[in-house]
């Protein structure tokens, strides 16, 4: 519960904990951005990090002068890429385990994602980089068996470099502006809110499908 709420912390203040890390780590802040970035898309049990808001800051401080935003934007589109492509072969390697289920993942995430995936098939890869938890599950549901690998790693890329692009840039140029910088945490929540609503949407639209559905046939 404490490194939940640690977590929380962190994720509604990103930018007071962003500027400690510069200030403390100086170059190797790009390491760290790029290690978070990593296991945000490339590890299943890991769907809690900061995505969209920490790319959001991280633009925002580069506009600043503390990091290069070009810099930024390679390396970050590379974990990006290098995450989705470790999570692709997670889920092909466990695959034949799914039935039994896999330790530390909610069966749930799993079956909202495939859901998802059979809605909106290849392109989920790229939407999903929009939406937290489902960017992780989605690539780890491709590596099931939804998705050959060269088609997965076209709309990995491309993805990606949207997703990396669209935050930090937008940080860059939209992070300075005093009405956001005075008001960065209630920024982050609306962030976090747009980036959530099209999953709850989604779900929303599934109950009343399934509600519907029961309607109909209550057998």
């Amino acid at each position: 519960m404490e490194l939940l709420l640690s977590l929380v912390d962190f994720i509604l203040h990103i930018d007071v904990h962003l500027d400690a890390i510069i200030r403390q780590y100086g170059t190797w802040t790009y390491g760290i951005l790029f290690l978070i970035v990593f296991c945000e898309t490339g590890l299943v049990v890991t769907p809690l990090l900061p995505g969209d808001s920490l790319l959001f800051a991280a633009g925002t401080f580069a506009a600043r002068g503390s990091l290069s935003p070009f810099l930024l934007f390679v390396l970050l589109t590379i974990a990006g890429i290098l995450g989705d492509t470790v999570n692709y072969w997670i889920g092909h390697t466990l695959a034949p385990r799914m039935e039994r289920g896999i330790p530390f993942v909610k069966h749930e995430h799993i079956e909202r994602t495939h859901a998802f995936y059979e809605k909106h098939g290849g392109k989920t890869i790229i939407i999903a980089r929009f939406m937290p938890i489902i960017r992780t599950f989605a690539p780890f549901v491709a590596g099931v068996g939804a998705m050959e690998y060269g088609r997965f790693i076209v709309f990995n890329v491309v993805g990606a470099i949207l997703w990396v692009g669209l935050f930090v840039f937008g940080g860059y140029y939209f992070g300075t502006i005093p009405a956001v910088e005075e008001n960065f945490t209630l920024v982050i929540f609306a962030i976090i809110f747009l980036s959530i609503l099209p999953g709850l949407v989604e779900f929303v639209r599934a109950r009343q499908a399934s509600t519907r559905k029961r309607a109909v046939d209550p057998s």
